[in-house]
């Protein structure tokens, strides 16, 4: 008997998650990776295996990714001395090099990852095909070196990748007019990509579960808000330290034509499948203003 009470727990979770198959089959979805789901073995194995789930159920998942605690143990390495200036790293010549150095070789890693659970994937920098053109960015009047602000996204070779069959993984390097190698802000990379490409989805991994109405409170978890919610939480003064650029870049990447943007805790396991999949979710989705509420009524 108990035998039988699982398989029709296992039963019901597929006919749970089957409006929302049916729903973004085809679409285009971003997962941004980073934080503790990218320095964990076993977690980056359940995200991998995540997206290829997602991939193989009809959706066209593309991976930006960052890889800012891996670069910070390589400049450690080499003697050089990681530098931060309101949140973005200082990068001069020499960091660059290593900054490159190292998001390749998590993107070829990640794209090892794909390719050992069946999933065809290939992995690419902003550089290639000119898929993230940039302008050096400056904070305030302070030059903080090979830092890009993304002006372009051209999204050439990610249709071809995805029409193709392909999961592109992307690392966060554009060029500018001259050529030249920048770094980008990972989430920025993602927001811009999921504009480009008109996601339906953008997912963020973080080291937290989500959005708080009160971040003191674990109680008041937040499982979705609109736009205009998302602006008056903002302008609460309730919101601060890493979240408060998230959200904001959730809220860009909706005005520009993401349908729904989720935060995601990526220290949970299958946290991808939980919030995609089933309807109640575990993260904060953020949904344009006229988007149907999952939580209200479900698909």
């Amino acid at each position: 008997m108990e035998d039988m009470e699982n398989w029709l727990a296992k039963a019901n979770v597929l006919i749970e998650a089957l409006p929302y198959i049916q729903r973004f089959h085809g679409k285009t979805i971003v997962v941004k990776y980073g934080g503790s789901a990218m320095v964990d073995h076993d977690l980056k194995k359940n995200v991998i295996r995540d997206v290829a789930l997602l991939k193989l159920v009809g959706f066209r998942p593309i991976i930006v990714h960052g890889g800012g605690k891996e670069i910070t143990k390589w400049m450690k390495k080499v003697d050089i001395e990681s530098e931060f200036y309101k949140g973005l790293r200082i990068t001069d010549k020499p960091s660059m090099e290593i900054v490159e150095m190292v998001l390749n070789k998590i993107n070829k890693g990640l794209v090892s990852m794909m390719e050992k659970v069946g999933v065809r994937a290939v992995g690419i920098s902003g550089k290639d095909g000119s898929v993230l053109k940039v302008d050096k960015k400056l904070v305030g009047d302070k030059d903080i070196g090979y830092v890009g602000e993304i002006k372009e996204v051209n999204t050439e070779l990610l249709n071809t990748l995805l029409d193709n069959d392909f999961v592109p993984v992307i690392c966060p390097i554009g060029s500018d007019d001259g050529f030249y190698s920048y770094n980008i802000n990972a989430d920025d990379a993602a927001c811009a990509i999921a504009a480009a490409v008109g996601a339906a989805k953008l997912a963020f991994l973080t080291d937290v579960e989500g959005v708080y109405a009160d971040p003191l409170d674990k109680s008041t978890l937040i499982s979705e808000l609109s736009v205009k919610e998302a602006e008056e939480l903002l302008g609460s003064g309730n919101i601060g330290g890493g979240m408060l650029p998230k959200i904001h870049n959730c809220v860009d990447a909706i005005k520009s034509g993401v349908s729904r943007v989720h935060i995601l805790d990526g220290r949970i396991e299958h946290c991808l499948l939980l919030e995609f999949f089933t309807n109640r979710g575990i993260g904060t989705a953020i949904i344009g203003d006229e988007e149907e509420r999952y939580y209200e009524k479900n698909v």
